[in-house]
């Protein structure tokens, strides 16, 4: 890739492709199984409860990258992400097809584990991070990568808002099993793609562990520091910090996660009672939201990528990730000040529109994604030592376990029916938390990127 001109590999492209059909179907399940679980019987639900629901789609969440931990270690030391990643969509696959039987918790249940191991297998991320190799193309890289992750997000939570509750329903009950049988044929068409098109373009990369796949820079360190060929090099000084570094920053991202994902809810419960959701005649689906965030990402993506890469090319370099990461937990602090004051404007007028949801708030939110979420993998890339590479991604994703696990309980402490809060109080205090996470950030921004330098 020439300098400043957004070009790649045939092989980026092709596995990132790969992510649209993965992503329509997670994001196609992870939408439909609030409405799914808290939907009466007699419409085709479980008639369960809001808290329920929230807490099985945290589960869906949270335990699709706690099973990544255990994927990252069969990819860096035993089998090739090659080979794991077509066979983990088969085995999602299977897991929304049981999700399209469900007629209890225990069927969602079932769905949640075998979704759980076939995405903890699907190790797209650290193929790619092997496929970009300079350092200042991996941020507009995996931005890029973001847009093309949310083409299928798109179609996924737009289409499933009109498919369930127009197209498939019959009799008035809502068609939740074809869209879920819908997920698992986009996933059995993903593992389809990567055997036929992308083993094609990947050629040698992802078919080994990627420890044995050295960078130059480990190269070099192994130059200096073995004496005979075929000897395990102890990680240098530098490389511990990087991961030190890796560790510290996913544990930052678990702040920026909970509030992110807590965004979400105040817009499927209290707002469905408290805004006008008819857009010219029509009752948009609640999944839109979603879409809403996917359809920015899309458009956002090449934005970045390009902001990305004139940053790097100034003389002092990019912003550092955790600069980054204070903007975008700072965007989502401005999510919540402005349901506060749509809340102000509810009881002042007694109207609010979904569009000021749709428009201002999903669009800060999604602003605030793109100058953290595409960044996680490119960091990682660029400073995991190898042997270490798919474990350092799930380690990153183990962040969005700990938010995924904790933004349910959190919701119900701060929104739920039993909650010591108004809605507007809880928003104050998610603005104050953000604002401090951020403040902190920049505050010691030298010393954390100091971890990952070698200078």
């Amino acid at each position: 890739m020439e300098n400043k001109k957004l070009s790649f590999p045939a092989a980026f492209w092709t596995c990132s492709a790969s992510e649209i059909f993965e992503r329509l179907a997670y994001y196609l399940g992870r939408s439909l199984i609030l409405i799914f679980v808290t939907t009466a019987v007699a419409e085709g639900g479980l008639g369960l409860s809001d808290d329920m629901g929230a807490n099985m789609q945290s589960n869906l969440t949270a335990f699709s990258y706690l099973g990544s931990l255990l994927g990252g270690m069969i990819v860096d030391s035993w089998i090739g992400a090659k080979y794991t990643t077509p066979v983990g969509m088969i085995i999602a696959g299977a897991g929304y097809f049981v999700g399209s039987i469900s007629k209890g918790p225990m069927g969602v249940y079932v769905m949640i584990s075998l979704v759980t191991v076939g995405l903890a297998l699907f190790k797209n991320g650290p193929i790619l991070g092997r496929i970009i190799t300079d350092k200042e193309h991996m941020d507009p890289a995996f931005s890029m990568r973001y847009t093309l992750v949310n083409v299928g997000a798109f179609i996924g939570t737009f289409a499933v808002g009109i498919l369930y509750k127009d197209v498939f329903a019959k009799n008035g009950v809502l068609g939740f099993a074809p869209c879920f049988q819908l997920a698992a044929l986009s996933m059995v068409l993903g593992a389809l793609w990567y055997f036929f098109v992308c083993w094609k373009q990947l050629g040698d990369i992802g078919s080994q562990p990627f420890k044995k796949g050295k960078t130059a820079e480990e190269k070099e360190f192994d130059k200096k520091s073995l004496t005979k060929e075929g000897d395990v090099r102890p990680l240098s000084i530098i490389e511990k910090k990087r991961l030190g570094a890796i560790v510290l920053a996913a544990c930052i991202s678990v702040i920026f996660w909970i509030f992110w994902y807590l965004a979400y809810l105040p817009a499927y419960y209290y707002w469905a009672d408290n805004a006008d959701w008819v857009i010219f005649g029509y009752t948009i689906p609640s999944t839109w939201l979603d879409a809403a965030n996917s359809m920015y990402c899309i458009i956002l993506g090449p934005v970045m990528a390009k902001i990305w890469l004139v940053l790097a090319a100034r003389p002092k370099g990019d912003m550092s990730l955790f600069k980054k990461t204070g903007i975008g937990i700072g965007l989502l602090g401005v999510c919540y000040g402005a349901y506060a004051l749509l809340d102000i404007v509810k009881d002042r007028t007694g109207h609010v529109s979904v569009l000021w949801i749709v428009l201002g708030i999903t669009l800060s939110m999604t602003l605030g994604e793109m100058f953290f979420s595409p960044l996680g993998h490119s960091f990682i890339s660029k400073y995991s030592p190898s042997r270490y590479l798919g474990l350092m991604m799930s380690v990153w994703g183990l962040s969005n376990f700990a938010a995924a696990k904790l933004y349910g309980p959190v919701y119900s402490w701060l929104f739920g029916e039993k909650t010591q809060f108004g809605f507007r109080t809880a928003c104050y205090i998610i603005i104050a938390i953000a604002v401090v996470a951020a403040l902190i950030l920049f505050v010691f921004d030298k010393k954390l990127s100091s971890l990952v330098e070698e200078k």
